[in-house]
């Protein structure tokens, strides 16, 4: 089916183009603007639908994926899987997931509706105790096992941060005189690398600053479990190059919590883990960023994917404690509503 020079059609040519937003309330007195890219409004509901477009539209295009043939198979913990199925539902090509038990069961279920096959690995790989190395692992058997079998391989596929390069462009245009800090979550570090790139080949006055999750090999950390997917990696992605990030921030599962939960009862805005991380990546840079510095932070994707972990009161007691404190305002701070 051929695409128009103009775009993607159909639903796909939604993908990007999505609002950045000031956040006032979050953080209220500091003496620096934060921006938030609102990831979630693509129509799959994440960053990934620009990656998921950008790898499969030129292939689709010169008839090397064809429907009734041809087999698209991923490695993803949710979002690009959810992005890769909605481009595949379009044109009708099969698509075959690999996920782990820590993907979100919405978006399972958001993939299955979309007519995706999800396959799940059980097993730990024993020398890092994480998924990853196990779905890689699967992902090779499907591929050795089903005749037209396609692996886009977000880890390694330079088209990945190519679709990020517009990412940057969009920001970077949205805020009168640009921006000075960009905080980008890191997994496949295909948005790193793409905005990272697009930075330096403008000469933009652009800090980059990479934040990955405590216990990921990206940037170096001795790999351990975590509770909560979408950035971090067991193994560091072929993508990764040194040089990308200027700042690089870990933060902890916790941290993501706190962020996402902070972020919906200040500003309602309702986000993924990842975006957790990286409010709470700008609260710990926050006493070295100058003043009348504007920031800008990717938020990956929606909430509603994690409404029965992050959101979900038991869920948090059970992994962290009583830690509700951290981000409900004191009760002598609120104001009560007007009868």
């Amino acid at each position: 089916m051929p695409e128009p020079d103009d775009g993607p059609p159909g639903v796909l040519g939604t993908i990007g183009g999505t609002p950045l937003v000031e956040l006032t309330k979050l953080a209220p007195g500091r003496h620096f603007t934060t921006y938030a890219k609102l990831e979630a409004f693509n129509p799959g509901g994440s960053m990934k639908d620009r990656s998921a477009l950008e790898m499969l539209r030129r292939l689709i295009r010169r008839g090397a994926l064809v429907p009734g043939r041809s087999v698209v198979v991923e490695s993803s913990s949710g979002n690009l899987g959810i992005g890769l199925a909605q481009v595949c539902a379009y044109y009708g090509l099969r698509f075959i997931c690999v996920v782990d038990p820590r993907t979100n069961r919405q978006n399972v279920a958001v993939m299955r509706a979309l007519g995706a096959e999800v396959e799940v690995v059980s097993e730990c790989d024993p020398a890092t105790g994480e998924y990853l190395p196990v779905r890689i692992r699967r992902i090779h058997a499907l591929i050795d096992r089903i005749p037209g079998a396609y692996w886009p391989n977000q880890y390694a596929n330079p088209l990945n941060p190519q679709a990020h390069r517009r990412t940057m462009r969009e920001v970077w245009e949205a805020v009168p005189g640009g921006i000075d800090y960009l905080f980008c979550a890191t997994g496949s570090c295909g948005t790193l690398r793409g905005c990272a790139e697009y930075v330096r080949e403008r000469r933009l006055p652009v800090t980059v600053v990479a934040v990955d999750a405590r216990g990921s090999a990206i940037f170096g950390d001795v790999p351990m479990p975590r509770l909560i997917p979408g950035h971090g990696a067991a193994v560091r992605p072929a993508l990764h190059r040194d040089g990308l990030a200027d700042e690089v921030v870990h933060v902890t599962d916790l941290d993501c919590v706190v962020g996402c939960r902070r972020l919906a009862a200040r500003e309602a805005v309702l986000a993924g883990g990842s975006s957790g991380a990286l409010v709470a990546a700008v609260e710990q840079m926050a006493d070295r960023i100058p003043a009348g510095a504007r920031c800008a932070m990717v938020l990956p994707d929606r909430g509603e994917r994690y409404l029965d972990t992050i959101y979900d009161d038991e869920w948090v007691a059970r992994h962290f404690g009583d830690v509700s404190h951290l981000w409900k305002e004191p009760k002598s701070a609120m104001k009560e509503a007007p009868c």
